[in-house]
């Protein structure tokens, strides 16, 4: 259960760096597919804020907690939790910012995956680890 955890929140932080750093060097969203049209009822003129937040918190973060869950540091499952929330809430603000958008069906599988990895996380088994 802890490797399946840490394997989920890799693929997160690959996935949160990869589409962070395209954001970032491309704040119009061109380079991911993304149109500027869908910031207009946002705060933000571009993307590289929202860039910027996906590149830590939903990359780098990741990354280092599936890192502790390998290491059976003590914060780890703490760790997993945040990152959960964290994605959990970016796609609810999101949908609620920019509306839900079904194809590609990237919200969903984003949303999907964040009820995967607070499940996982609180799951009785993650919960009996001594890490």
């Amino acid at each position: 259960m802890r490797y399946g955890l840490a394997a989920t929140l890799a693929a997160q932080g690959v996935s949160g760096l990869a589409g962070g750093y395209g954001l970032v060097a491309d704040p119009s969203g061109e380079a991911v597919g993304l149109p500027l049209a869908w910031l207009g009822q946002t705060p933000f003129s571009d993307y590289f804020v929202p860039g910027l937040i996906l590149l830590t918190v939903l990359g780098v973060f990741p990354l280092i907690v599936a890192w502790s869950l390998w290491r059976r540091r003590p914060w780890a499952r703490r760790g997993a939790l945040v990152v959960g929330a964290a994605l959990l809430i970016w796609i609810v603000v999101e949908i609620v910012m920019i509306g839900y958008h079904p194809w590609p069906p990237l919200q969903a599988a984003y949303g999907l995956l964040s009820l995967l990895i607070l499940s996982l996380a609180s799951s009785r088994e993650i919960k009996r680890s001594r890490f």
